[in-house]
């Protein structure tokens, strides 16, 4: 193969969505919700997934990593992590992947975390279901990682319980394993406002340090539009429309879109509309 070929296969794999989803249908109990979602998130993008509740916004997420409830099924579509399909996996080949390629960042990080484990048992498991054995190295590495998000004292929350750490602590945690790309569900909901901002901006300096990937699930406009580089609208399981945080903000096209900006008054300010945030590089796993 000539050196142009190999440029070419290059440039072509750094183009390509860390994820993409086409024509999703997902049902419940045969029930679709979700009816023909498209959209991707490029290496190093912010995406946020955008509506009320109800919307099909979950749904979407957990498709994606393969966590949907027992009586939820992926009807049709595909779901592409780097350019492979992963819509019909079973739950032993996520259990490669959840981790080390996607993460998902719950709204409650307590039901996320075993209560009868400590922090650093359920993050080094990780650690070992991806082929590591090397104990020290493991345990050395995950406390770099602890103190790597911001975890005070990171030794003894490694030697702690989920219970004893607060809730932006543990949601700290489970930031702490992701890499390529991460799934955001409503991280913050459950958090006052100035933990919120923190763990919003530790998210942000992920991405900015490891070309972490990040769909971001929320109902909250503003905080899309203040963290996000492109938004999805989402109503009724459906895409209403999608587009970059400054076009859809200064000239949304659907009706929906316009009354979730009227439910926003300080939407309207153009001082907080920002542009979007630079793309960085993507991240093959190492930290």
């Amino acid at each position: 193969m000539s050196r142009a070929s190999t440029i070419s296969i290059q440039d072509a794999r750094a183009a390509m969505p860390v994820l993409r989803i086409s024509d999703l249908v997902v049902s419940y109990d045969g029930m679709p919700v979700v009816h023909g979602v498209d959209l991707d998130v490029g290496a190093g993008e912010v995406v946020a997934l955008v509506g009320e509740s109800g919307s099909g916004k979950t749904t979407t997420a957990q498709s994606v990593i393969g966590l949907l409830p027992g009586n939820g099924r992926v009807e049709s579509g595909r779901i592409e992590l780097n350019g492979e399909d992963v819509s019909r996996w079973p739950d032993r080949r996520f259990d490669a992947i959840r981790g080390s390629v996607v993460s998902l960042i719950p709204q409650d990080p307590g039901t996320s975390l075993n209560p009868a484990r400590s922090i650093g048992s359920q993050i080094s498991e990780i650690f070992r279901l991806h082929g590591r054995r090397d104990r020290k190295g493991i345990r050395a590495e995950v406390i770099a990682l602890l103190d790597h998000v911001g975890l005070s004292r990171p030794e003894l929350r490694y030697r702690q319980y989920p219970h004893e750490l607060s809730g932006g602590m543990r949601q700290r945690v489970l930031i702490a394993v992701a890499l390529a790309l991460v799934i955001a569900d409503e991280p913050t909901s459950a958090l006052d406002v100035t933990v919120q901002k923190r763990i919003l901006d530790l998210i942000d300096e992920l991405r900015a340090e490891y070309g972490t990937s990040v769909l971001f699930v929320t109902h909250d406009l503003a905080v899309a539009a203040d963290r996000a580089d492109r938004i999805v609208v989402l109503k009724g399981g459906r895409v209403q429309e999608q587009g970059s945080v400054a076009t859809l903000l200064s000239a949304p096209s659907d009706a929906y879109t316009q009354r979730l900006l009227a439910d926003a008054p300080p939407l309207s300010a153009p001082a907080v509309r920002p542009a979007p945030m630079p793309v960085g590089s993507w991240c093959t796993g190492k930290r």
